[in-house]
């Protein structure tokens, strides 16, 4: 049993408890996901050496290893980790604010209605760099806020924000077949290659959005997460604790919207990394609910490793999803059996 470790700064007065189990799997996931940034880096239609990847990075050595490093491999690199990041703290958000382990954003409409806005985007012609960004983030947040709305019911409950979730993503979902189905062909095409969740051709222009997201959202994450776990009791037991039910609810949502849609219009809805990575933690924690921290470093191994897997299988390269998707649909069905088992759907 891992007892948490209470440490006390003097100046300024802060109290921060430490659960060295979900320490050292955070540590464990840190280190697991900076050796597969440098080794996915050493991938590609020219081979490199870890030395190599170094020198292209401080530009020292060959100048073609130092642009192949620098703006191909880098780029694309930091887009997996901040994805991977994103997906996996967001999942964390929202199977607490639900108290039910299948909520994902994948699973209520988040990434649907993101997906929905960037399709329009590039159907129209509209949906290239910084724009792709700001549909992906007006679609995401917009789904977000109509699903809280519509849940609202004297309050909003995790079981109603749920149902309606997965409403949601059934319309937004219709609404991008519809789209592709009057697009032009390049068009279609673009936008089934990214809908599938790519990570090829990603440039400065998709990390840059998407760190500046995650530097502002993840703190603002972690900063709620006090009250999560006095979520998991359930709203009436949270409100008897003095946790501000629905702001703290609302606050997460926003957030967790945020992430998602930076997220889904930087690297495209990458199935199943906010469903799995938040429950893999939770286990290797040994905790009640998924722990923030170590459930965002869980999506950056997955979408890394995966983004390898994808590299090594073909020549010209998988997209990252349909690996992801490959290795989250089992999860799914495990947790679907669990819960049917213990007769708990969530």
């Amino acid at each position: 049993m891992s007892l948490p470790v209470t440490i006390r700064l003097a100046r300024p007065a802060v109290s921060v408890r430490v659960r060295p189990r979900v320490a050292l799997v955070g540590l464990v996931l840190l280190v697991l996901a900076f050796l597969l940034l440098c080794l996915g880096m050493t991938i590609g239609e020219v081979p490199m050496g870890l030395s190599d990847v170094l020198s292209g990075l401080f530009g020292v050595g060959d100048t073609g290893n130092g642009y192949i490093v620098q703006e191909l491999r880098l780029p694309r690199a930091l887009t997996g980790l901040l994805a991977g990041l994103a997906f996996g703290a967001s999942g964390a958000v929202f199977q607490t604010i639900t108290r039910n382990p299948l909520a994902s954003p994948d699973m209520i409409g988040i990434n649907a209605g993101a997906a929905t806005a960037v399709v329009a985007g590039l159907a129209f012609g509209f949906g290239d760099g910084l724009g792709s960004t700001s549909l992906g983030l007006l679609g995401g947040l917009a789904s977000g806020l109509i699903v809280y709305v519509l849940a609202w019911r004297r309050g909003t409950s995790g079981y109603r924000i749920l149902l309606v979730g997965i409403g949601i993503s059934a319309m937004c979902t219709s609404l991008t077949d519809y789209l592709l189905s009057k697009a032009q062909i390049t068009e279609a095409q673009a936008s089934m290659g990214w809908l599938v969740g790519n990570l090829a051709n990603r440039g400065w222009d998709n990390v840059v959005p998407l760190f500046a997201a995650f530097v502002v959202l993840f703190p603002l994450v972690l900063g709620l997460s006090r009250w999560m776990s006095t979520l998991q009791l359930g709203d009436e037991v949270a409100a008897g604790l003095g946790t501000p039910v629905q702001p703290v609810r609302l606050g997460l949502l926003l957030a967790g919207a945020g992430l998602v849609a930076f997220a889904t219009a930087s690297a495209g809805p990458i199935a199943f990394v906010a469903l799995t990575a938040p429950q893999i933690a939770q286990r290797l924690a040994r905790l009640s609910s998924p722990p923030v921290v170590a459930s965002a470093l869980g999506g950056a191994v997955l979408v890394l490793g995966s983004d390898i897997v994808a590299r090594v299988i073909t020549p010209t390269g998988l997209p990252v999803g349909i690996v992801t998707g490959a290795l989250g649909a089992p999860v799914l069905l495990w947790l679907l059996v669990r819960a049917n088992r213990s007769g708990s759907g969530g």
